[in-house]
């Protein structure tokens, strides 16, 4: 059986070039939108899909520009549109960011963001991409914020182009409603690409094109930037960097439910980090994992990381052969395709539900769908995983149950003396003592403050931190001030151990603790 980068030449032969007829017009359309330039977003492609395939942890992942980093691109752009090098610097310095984020071995963290928090995103990405794609649907001038885009085209509604808006409904019906059989041979995107393109030069139609597109690889360029600049450049290289690695992981997970195989998330990242560094330096867009690319090199037959080599020396076939003819691509046509992969990013699967999603899961879907569209990707992110995180510690909060039950409730009248018994309250906990519900320990002192001895009951607790510990050490406080007896019963010696060593042993004896109720009793007798 054959082993090796060359056991599967064919499949990852046409998986490549499948994968890079995809990647073609989705880099050109991102490269655009993101205002670098087509040549940035075929450059992005190629250098970034090559370095990536080769020391990556996804053996068939196909790597490119994407939405979200386009988006944050293009945000930057727009305030900094007389500094490309700014941008450049930040690209590199989101791959070094990737590069540590590896060898700090955090990609399995990309498995702890909740659901609603990823659908919010995506969601609001998607939305993102079309209010950015109006305008040059529409023929009319405008580079800045998705808000302000749309106030934009109501404001210059009347310098609507009628040719560009042929052609974008062209390219919308193209990319929408082509039958799948024909689909299935000519990826609609590259259709619409030549179909429009052609429709415009054959009918010499007036609309604004992407322009030229070098024929030639870029020389190497490190980008310079001014020491003052670091502040500017730092926050925009984080948010590169966290957004590139978390959509290269989720892609990952698409490619390793495709494969049946499974990926090196830290690996991955290093090796997108390497491609972004090299991206940086010859003047390409910033690129991840890019889901749909990737889901196409597979079923095409890619298996190996040889297909990821093989798209970018597609791409780079098509720069050498297709540049002229590229440069005539019109941008209304590149706004068609972009709208499709606005409208293809949005989670759907979410909305379906969203009648029966629960409540909290809604609220932070919503909030971050709308931060994310209205303000910041990475701050719409961060919001969501701490407000999901709150939500889920207040509801594991309400599962922990305590119980004050007298110890007159439980013991046989003639077992134990009638004075003590009545002056004994056993407080069951059950469930797990944390930080959000160990103010309930609190809340329970005065309840039990009257008592000869106080019995706490933790031998059903399933976890507890070192909040939960503290709480029960203020309780021991209190109630050794107030000469009560305390005996805490835990479920086995080492939870008994591990719980003293963070600080009860100071207050309590061996005399005071057990490991049953039964055994709790005999030692209040003694």
């Amino acid at each position: 059986m054959k082993t090796g980068i060359l056991s599967n030449f064919k499949g990852d032969l046409l998986g490549g070039i499948t994968a890079g007829v995809i990647a073609l017009p989705l880099a050109i359309a991102l490269g655009v939108s993101s205002g670098l330039g087509a040549a940035a977003g075929i450059y992005g492609s190629i250098i970034v899909g090559m370095l990536a395939a080769i020391f990556g942890g996804t053996p068939t992942q196909i790597s490119g520009p994407t939405g979200p980093l386009t988006v944050v691109v293009a945000s930057v752009a727009a305030v900094h549109s007389d500094n490309p090098n700014l941008i450049f610097a930040a690209i590199l310095l989101s791959g070094l960011f990737q590069i540590i984020l590896g060898l700090l071995k955090v990609g399995k963290l990309v498995n702890f963001i909740p659901y609603p928090v990823i659908s919010g995103f995506m969601s609001g990405i998607g939305a993102i991409i079309i209010l950015l794609q109006v305008n040059s649907f529409l023929g009319i001038d405008f580079t800045g914020t998705p808000i302000d885009g749309v106030i934009n085209v109501v404001k210059h509604i009347g310098n609507t182009d009628l040719h560009s808006v042929i052609l974008g409904v062209l390219t919308l019906i193209i990319v929408f409603f082509t039958p799948k059989k024909l689909a299935n041979i000519i990826p609609p995107p590259l259709t619409a690409l030549i179909i429009g393109t052609l429709a415009a030069v054959i009918f010499n139609l007036d609309v604004k094109t992407i322009g030229e597109i070098p024929r030639s690889f870029p020389t190497l360029t490190f980008p310079a930037f001014k020491l003052s600049e670091i502040e500017t450049i730092i926050p925009i290289a984080l948010t590169l960097a966290v957004l590139g690695s978390i959509d290269s992981l989720l892609t990952s997970l698409v490619a390793d439910s495709l494969t049946k195989t499974k990926h090196r998330s830290n690996k991955e990242l290093i090796g997108q980090g390497i491609g972004n560094i090299a991206a940086a330096l010859f003047g390409g867009v910033v690129s991840c994992g890019a889901t749909m690319r990737t889901a196409i090199n597979i079923r095409s037959g890619g298996r190996t990381r040889l297909s990821g080599v093989i798209h970018s020396i597609f791409l780079i076939f098509v720069i050498i052969f297709f540049a002229p003819a590229a440069a005539e691509i019109p941008l209304a046509v590149l706004a068609g395709i972009l709208i499709k992969v606005g409208v293809s990013i949005i989670d759907y699967k979410f909305i379906k539900l969203i009648k029966a999603a629960p409540r909290n899961d809604l609220i932070v879907m919503l909030l971050v769908f709308l931060i994310t569209v209205f303000d910041d990707l990475i701050l719409a992110v961060g919001v969501g995983v701490v407000l999901s995180s709150i939500l889920f510690a207040a509801n594991v909060a309400k599962q922990t149950d305590i119980k004050l039950v007298g110890l007159s409730d439980l013991a046989d009248e003639n077992y134990i003396d009638e004075d003590l018994k009545n002056k004994t309250m056993i407080m069951h906990i059950d469930g797990t003592l944390f930080f959000g519900s160990a103010s309930q320990i609190a809340s329970r002192i005065d309840a039990v403050i009257d008592n000869r001895t106080v019995i706490v009951d933790c031998s059903n607790i399933k976890s507890m931190d070192i909040s939960a510990v503290f709480a029960l050490e203020d309780l021991v406080l209190t109630l050794k001030g107030k000469n009560v007896r305390v005996i805490i019963i835990f479920n086995n010696r080492d939870v008994a151990a591990s719980t003293l060593k963070l600080g009860l042993r100071k207050l309590i004896t061996h005399n005071d603790i057990a490991f049953s109720t039964e055994e709790a009793i005999n030692s209040i007798q003694n």
